[in-house]
């Protein structure tokens, strides 16, 4: 803007300096030499003027830009991107635009939440220019539109909610405030894209309860911990010493099985020994007996093992003892042949 009034400025001094040479040769005695060089010296001066009018009026919008372009105080056209001739005198170039996202950062605004809890909040807004015309013609000052709107949305969102729900809550504090300002600014050609808050700043002793509160809650989840690794260490022991417990139960029963099927298979051993030798026992008898019937013995033997069995008998401790009939009389031989014995045993001596 300062080179195209630095060049108007000129083109106006030359005007001026043409006309002025031009009414001196021309008040001049030699009028017809001279009014020739004046007329090379006006053609020289236009020429001049005629170039720099036409570089003055040729404008370049680099990437990102985007020129809204007025003929005659009225809206004429937008130019994007590129090189772009204005007609002199009667188009101007109205608004540069930047079609880029932009952010803006504003400072803290005071807010209260539902609770009565006074607190600072600032806001990013990211926003873009998506309609030139609107954004030149809708409102005078844009930022400072978008900065009211959004210090009283944020007031009228926090104003109904509580101070724990305010700290977490900014993604649905992000979202209605998008939201909101994306229809307030769509008549000035502005596209609010994110809306972020950057710090929420409670007073001093909201902060100070919030880190005896917080503070608690980290000792109460200690405690928590200390208790339930108690609990854990102690779960653990009773279970070993049960382990333990069974396993010993289990070492006792299994050796009392042992001993038990150890013991069972001793006197298994020693019924079937005892039963072997009492099978030997009556093996043998039955083969005396067999023996002794085929020997065919005479009464005289048979006598004599009834008077061994009776022998045996007496020997015992019964007092009373009952005499076959058959024994009296083998007694009665015995008596008469040990007299027999005595006699002859005289009649040697004498």
């Amino acid at each position: 803007m300062k080179l195209k009034k630095i060049l108007t400025v000129l083109v106006c001094v030359l005007m001026l300096l043409s006309i002025s040479v031009l009414s001196v040769f021309a008040a001049g005695e030699d009028g017809g030499a001279k009014g020739g060089m004046v007329a090379l010296i006006i053609v020289g001066i236009l020429i001049g003027i005629l170039i720099i009018v036409i570089i003055s009026n040729v404008a370049i919008v680099p990437q990102g830009k985007a020129y809204v372009i007025e003929r005659v105080g009225k809206f004429h056209t937008i130019w994007q991107t590129g090189i772009h001739v204005k007609v002199p005198f009667l188009e101007r170039i109205a608004k540069r635009v930047n079609l880029m996202e932009q952010v803006a950062d504003f400072p803290p605004q005071p807010v209260i939440t539902k609770d009565n809890v006074r607190m600072q909040i600032d806001t990013v807004v990211f926003f873009q220019i998506t309609d030139c015309k609107l954004f030149a013609y809708g409102h005078t000052t844009p930022m400072v539109a978008i900065e009211n709107p959004t210090s009283t949305t944020l007031r009228n969102i926090i104003g109904e909610l509580e101070l724990d729900s305010t700290l977490t809550s900014r993604d649905l504090i992000n979202t209605k405030m998008r939201s909101i300002l994306d229809d307030a600014t769509d008549p000035w050609g502005i596209k609010v894209t994110r809306v972020e808050l950057k710090n929420i700043i409670p007073p001093r002793e909201i902060q100070d309860a919030m880190e005896k509160q917080m503070k608690a809650e980290r000792e109460r989840r200690e405690a928590i911990l200390r208790a339930e690794g108690e609990k854990n260490s102690a779960i653990l022991v009773a279970e070993g010493k049960k382990q333990s417990m069974i396993l010993a139960a289990e070492a006792d029963k299994e050796a009392q099985i042992l001993r038990a099927e150890a013991t069972k298979e001793a006197k298994i051993r020693e019924a079937e020994g005892e039963a072997q030798a009492i099978l030997t026992v009556q093996e043998a008898t039955a083969a005396g007996i067999r023996m002794i019937n085929e020997a065919a013995p005479g009464e005289g033997v048979l006598a004599l093992r009834s008077l061994e069995a009776f022998q045996a008998a007496a020997n015992g401790p019964a007092n009373k003892i009952i005499i076959p009939s058959e024994i009296q009389s083998i007694a009665g031989l015995t008596a008469s042949i040990s007299e027999i014995a005595t006699g002859l045993k005289k009649d040697k001596k004498a």
